[in-house]
């Protein structure tokens, strides 16, 4: 979770993603100003013909026609794509607006004391009006923002200085300028703090809600999560897929031999490792029961020939036992089946759900999982019809399998080499 409440984020990926997230959202901000800006100058320029001279009239028709340039080329260039990441933009437009504000009222304090000598403060009001929106505009920039500041103290000054002939004037205009600054800073600092600290509680939800996400689709695929958000059933069928059942062969005497820590380290070890080979090979894992795991190529995965993909798969598993049976600190080994067929796959039940599949060509490969010989594979007659790669199975044989019948064989037990991937080091 990203922490700031004494300055900027630590990461500096954080901090630009604030300060983009930041200025982007005072855009509608900065636009309603310039155009407010805009027609306060108007208000400006239709007036002082009623009031000022026509000497001071024409002077200020200037500094207000290049006031109001600036404002319309400040609020275009707020729709530049660019605009977001250049916060100088904000800083030289502001102290431009500002330099010419002061020297508009170097002439109305030459026309308003000869008017009334109790109207001289209203230009430092009119200034107080662009100094609270520099801190609200380089708010995600305290720094700049003083320095925004210091200069605009340098055109405050060279503006009162002029008009002013004693000395308490001038210190009175100081007072004013600075009391207003001072909470101009404090504005600023709190937008700052407030920004960040919201920036920091959105980032991590957002977190949160990643991570939630990122759960629920390794438990589903997307397609089934989208249309579990839309309120729909997720029921599909797949004409032509292969089911892989593995099965630890001797575990159930592993479970009088070892301690429960050291049993889930193994079931741990062989369950990564047949994730891993599932990846690589575009198989999908469907769920882990007891001490086996059953994946599926040609289901929500794309794999191709998925009798191929199933087998590549299983001899990939396979190729592992020597490294699971040095974690075992035993003799264990694996029992693969597999079977092609049409499969049923889809999402039941309101909680704890997962996406699981039915039919006889899951049954089959469970059952011709028993028919396989300690780290070999046993596949039916249909993934054998359907496999490019069969050089390393044995002729055919019938067996009866229960619940099924007699049915056609072929085994095949893969050769295991000295560079195997290494599983006893899978967390």
């Amino acid at each position: 979770m990203p922490q700031a409440v004494h300055g900027p984020f630590a990461d500096p990926a954080v901090e630009a993603r604030f300060q983009e997230t930041a200025r982007t959202l005072r855009l509608p901000f900065v636009r309603v100003y310039g155009v407010l800006f805009m027609l306060v100058a108007l208000a400006y320029t239709i007036a002082n013909p009623m009031f000022v001279s026509h000497e001071d009239t024409a002077t200020l028709a200037v500094y207000f026609g290049c006031m109001l340039i600036l404002a319309g080329a400040y609020i275009g260039a707020t729709f530049w794509p660019g605009y977001v990441s250049r916060p100088g933009i904000d800083f030289a437009a502001l102290l431009g607006i500002v330099f010419l504000l002061g020297h508009i009222n170097l002439v109305l304090f030459d026309e308003l004391i000869e008017m009334q000598e109790e109207m001289h403060a209203v230009g430092v009001m009119n200034r107080l009006s662009v100094s609270a929106f520099a801190a609200v505009a380089l708010a995600s920039r305290p720094r700049l923002f003083l320095l925004w500041l210091a200069l605009d103290l340098v055109v405050f000054l060279a503006t009162v200085i002029p008009v002013q002939s004693h000395g308490a004037g001038l210190w009175y205009a100081l007072l004013s300028y600075l009391s207003g600054a001072t909470i101009m800073v404090a504005i600023n600092f709190a937008i700052d703090r407030s920004s960040r600290g919201a920036f920091a509680l959105a980032e991590a939800l957002e977190a949160e809600r990643k991570k939630n996400e990122d759960l629920v689709y390794n438990m589903l695929p997307p397609a089934a999560v989208e249309r579990i958000r839309d309120g729909r059933m997720v029921a599909d069928a797949y004409a032509d897929a292969s089911v892989i059942f593995i099965d630890m062969a001797g575990f159930t005497n592993l479970t009088k031999r070892v301690s429960p820590g050291h049993l889930v380290e193994v079931l741990n070890a062989f369950f990564n490792h047949a994730d891993a080979c599932a990846a690589r090979h575009g198989v999908e894992k469907v769920k882990t029961i007891g001490d086996a795991y059953l994946a599926i190529a040609g289901g929500n995965v794309t794999s191709g020939n998925s009798a191929d993909a199933a087998i590549a798969f299983a001899r990939d598993v396979l190729a592992g036992v020597p490294q699971l049976q040095d974690v075992a600190g035993t003799d264990v080994g694996l029992r693969v089946g597999i079977h092609s067929g049409p499969v049923v796959g889809g999402v039941i039940g309101a909680t704890r759900m997962a996406y699981d599949y039915w039919g006889e060509t899951v049954n089959m490969a469970a059952r011709l999982e028993g028919t396989a010989p300690v780290n070999g594979i046993a596949i039916s007659e249909s993934t054998w019809l359907r496999a490019k790669d069969r050089a390393e199975f044995g002729p055919p044989h019938h067996e009866m399998l229960k619940g099924v019948g007699e049915i056609c064989i072929y085994q095949t037990v893969p050769e295991t080499g000295d560079a195997l991937p290494d599983i006893s080091r899978v967390a």
